[in-house]
């Protein structure tokens, strides 16, 4: 099989970048690296004082199991895809400018990673208790388990890129990772965290979630402009009966999301109830639908309009249309 484009392609010298192929992969790199950020230039203190808080204008207990079953399903979320990218899809995506990008992703969720390891150092959590949500809280496993049982052509050190089938398990691998784990799995934590801010509570934990947010939008878009790509290099892998699998799969990821709204918010707080969060899920879901080319599954329209604010899913296809002064350090953001 002749071996051409951005995967899998033993013409390209990945130490030779320019000239570059894919200039959508080296705009999402500037625009992670404009968007730099850390955990420090975060003051707590208000965190601190509001969780320690008992009596009159404590959070109630639903706030705070909302904010522990999202910091334990992220902590080791974040791993999760990290693990992903240095130990799989790098090593199939031999495109210069698509690595440079995977490296600067890699570097983010390090980053992420970190922001829990301040939020629990913070807040006095118990780390025992948080880094294993992921095996005692029954809907958080459903998520990984689902993710990683859904990647596991890529871990498998014998796997390559060499045939129009490998390639389709590939396609369907980074599916998984970036549509399903970073496009769907985060998105219900990303509202109820957001949430907390628009109530003026928690306010050091809920910005990190914004940048965290910020850098999953790019790369959200980074993956999909890769699956895209491979779908129109290699165009005999999105066959019929392939896409009828991803979408049974993408719908069967939005049940296990809802499943864990109802689980880490039993009852409405902050503005929000379960059912609402739940149709914000089948909503940023047919935007998944969208961008990799299925039909949409729900038509559900936003029940967060605010959400807009932050992420704005409509302009989503056009990410990179912004001016880079829009992007500013994570110590700059404002709401």
């Amino acid at each position: 099989m002749e071996k051409k484009g951005i995967i899998n392609n033993s013409s390209t010298d990945p130490n030779k970048i320019l000239p570059m192929k894919y200039k959508w992969a080296r705009e999402h790199y500037k625009a992670g690296v404009a968007n730099n950020w850390t955990p420090e230039e975060t003051s707590m203190q208000l965190d601190i004082e509001l969780w320690k808080k008992q009596g009159s204008g404590a959070l109630s207990e639903d706030e705070r199991r909302m904010i522990l079953w999202n910091l334990g399903f992220f902590s080791t979320a974040e791993s999760l895809t990290a693990n992903n990218l240095v130990l799989a899809v790098y090593n199939h995506v031999t495109n210069p400018e698509s690595r440079q990008y995977l490296l600067r992703q890699a570097y983010e969720e390090a980053v992420h990673t970190d922001t829990f390891i301040y939020c629990c150092d913070s807040l006095g959590l118990d780390p025992d208790e948080i880094y294993n949500m992921y095996e005692t809280i029954p809907s958080i496993k459903a998520k990984d388990d689902f993710v990683v049982n859904f990647t596991k052509s890529v871990f498998d050190p014998t796997f390559k890129t060499d045939s129009l089938e490998n390639i389709q398990k590939f396609v369907h691998d980074l599916i998984g990772f970036y549509v399903i784990m970073e496009g769907i799995f985060f998105y219900a934590g990303f509202a109820m965290m957001l949430s907390l801010k628009r109530q003026n509570k928690m306010p050091g934990v809920s910005d990190q979630f914004q940048y965290i947010l910020r850098d999953e939008s790019i790369h959200l878009a980074f993956g999909i402009d890769l699956i895209n790509t491979i779908k129109a290099e290699n165009p005999g892998v999105w066959t019929e009966a392939f896409t009828t699998d991803i979408t049974a799969k993408i719908k069967q990821a939005v049940e296990l999301e809802k499943m864990y709204v109802d689980d880490a918010m039993p009852k409405g707080i902050l503005g929000l109830n379960p059912n609402s969060v739940k149709e914000y899920v089948e909503y940023i879901a047919d935007r998944r639908f969208e961008r990799i080319g299925l039909p949409l599954q729900y038509n559900t329209q936003t029940p967060f309009p605010w959400m807009a604010e932050v992420i704005d899913m409509p302009k989503e296809k056009n990410f990179f249309e912004t001016k880079v002064t829009e992007y500013k350090t994570g110590g700059s953001l404002e709401w």
